[in-house]
């Protein structure tokens, strides 16, 4: 499983060497300097045959939702929320590294799917 890490986790996770991740830099818009479009982030997703990991459910899940009504595929979303693995707090990133790392370690089948980190 090959990972895409939504804009929330670019600068803190993408060090890690354990894992091995992309963000969604490739698909920025260079010119304007602006984080890509939630659909541009999905579309690289599906394109680099990566896993998507977000925390923003509320605008990811509609655009899964089409995407599978249109007969159109991806290789899992994996979300998260602030909550579980709250951002402001320096132990975050360790609990969020060993539990992706567990994630890979015994990926379930996702393709199509959706599931939440815990």
């Amino acid at each position: 499983m090959r990972l895409l890490l939504d804009e929330m986790y670019r600068t803190s996770l993408r060090p890690s060497c354990a894992i091995e991740v992309t963000t969604p830099c490739p698909f920025v818009r260079p010119l304007l300097h602006l984080p890509a479009h939630d659909e541009e982030v999905l579309t690289g997703a599906v394109s680099e045959n990566r896993t998507l990991v977000t925390e923003n459910v509320r605008d990811f899940r509609p655009l899964e939702v089409a995407l599978l009504a249109d007969g159109g595929h991806h290789h899992g979303i994996v979300y998260t929320t602030d909550r579980q693995f709250p951002r402001g707090d320096p132990q975050t990133l360790g609990r969020l590294v060993r539990a992706l790392d567990a994630l890979l370690g015994d990926p379930p089948p996702i393709r199509d799917r959706s599931i939440f980190l815990r």
